[in-house]
């Protein structure tokens, strides 16, 4: 099987829950000594050395941006280059080249997966024409690829009652957040941060629920240690100013050392989430490994992701009355057992490395097929 990885910025991954989802099918592909061969689209503006491998997986370049308006360039040539290429299977991450899929299904045999993320059209950052072009592209995923993923129940029963399919339910895996990182340089903790906090951790975006968060925080004595890059918009910038002054809140910008990031994570007392879209939650699910108690918003994608058994908030009243009366305090066991048990990225890696199969399979049916009835 020639198979090929689409829609990322690349691997090494780099900070993205798709380009962490690549780099581990490609470390669990090396790791289970398959001789099916494995590719990765890369974006070349991302990195300054560009290796032909790496783990064992043959690296595509292109000269195009993997986000924004690049993002729709990106993914068509890279999957046209795939067809070139003679892969079998083609696994897409997003719906950004989705436009070009009936062109390739026209002329190729090629099999076409595609994870369709979270229902991207719905987030808030998206607007106008944005928002129109994202759904028309996520229908258009749907339409035409072979097989659809979905990375949460919540999303494919959305997909089911949407479109009327059943897509594949596959999480994110997590459990590469507990691996200690080898510690190189400086060792110094960078975060000064208080004994027993809560942590939160995201992207600062009105659909994460942040002012409801800190809102909670804000009026008890707990200290939550919040990362997350404030600096980035005039709603992070607002926020930081608003709260900043609280001595139990602190709000600290991105980290992106592993080893500083192992520590903050370790260290904390509870983990509060807040994000109420986008499918299963990578930083939910690695926390989970930690074995920390989680409260997190009230949403479809949190319930999956948890089994139920967290607990959960809609507004600042609610989360302050989970913080007062120490509700999910022994949820930590529950969470971590839960991870173990879903979000390995052994288990993730084998699913989509079997559906990928599945689908060449397929392909090889029906050519089959199709042969015998020209004859």
């Amino acid at each position: 099987m020639k198979a090929a990885i689409l829609g990322t910025v690349g691997v090494p991954g780099r900070y993205g829950g798709f380009e962490t989802l690549a780099e581990n099918l490609v470390r669990q592909h090396q790791e289970f000594g398959s001789t099916n061969h494995l590719a990765v689209y890369c974006s070349a503006p991302a990195y300054d050395v560009r290796p032909e491998k790496y783990l064992g997986a043959q690296l595509y370049y292109s000269r195009w941006k993997a986000n924004g308006l690049q993002s729709v360039l990106y993914d068509a040539t890279t999957l046209l280059h795939s067809v070139w290429r003679g892969h079998d299977v083609a696994l897409l991450l997003g719906v950004s080249g989705a436009s070009v899929l009936p062109l390739i299904r026209l002329f190729s045999r090629m099999r076409i997966v595609t994870n369709v993320d979270g229902i991207e059209w719905r987030r808030d950052k998206w607007k106008g024409l944005a928002r129109h072009f994202l759904r028309f592209s996520e229908w258009m995923a749907v339409r035409f690829s072979h097989e659809v993923v979905a990375d949460n129940q919540g999303i494919a029963d959305y997909l089911r009652d949407a479109y009327g399919i059943n897509p594949k339910v596959i999480a994110y895996g997590g459990d590469h957040a507990v691996v200690p990182p080898s510690q190189t340089g400086d060792a110094t903790p960078k975060v000064s941060c208080p004994a027993g906090y809560a942590l939160a951790l995201c992207r600062i975006e009105p659909e994460n629920n942040i002012a409801m968060i800190l809102d909670a925080f804000a009026g008890d004595t707990r200290d939550l240690v919040f990362v997350g890059n404030w600096d980035s918009s005039d709603f992070g910038r607002q926020l930081r100013r608003r709260y900043a002054p609280h001595p139990n809140l602190h709000l600290v910008d991105p980290v992106y050392d592993p080893a500083e990031l192992y520590r903050i994570r370790s260290a904390a007392g509870l983990y509060v989430h807040g994000h109420s879209a986008g499918g299963t939650n990578p930083s939910l699910v690695e926390m989970m490994h930690f074995g920390l108690p989680v409260l997190a918003f009230d949403c479809v994608y949190n319930r999956h992701s948890t089994d139920h058994c967290a607990r959960y908030f809609r507004s600042s009243a609610d989360l302050s009355r989970l913080l007062r009366a120490g509700e999910g305090a022994t949820s930590g066991p529950r969470m971590k057992e839960i991870a173990q048990r879903k979000y390995r990225w052994s288990v993730v890696a084998a699913q989509y490395f079997e559906l990928l199969s599945a689908e060449q399979k397929a392909g090889k049916t029906n050519l089959t097929v199709n042969q015998g009835e020209r004859r």
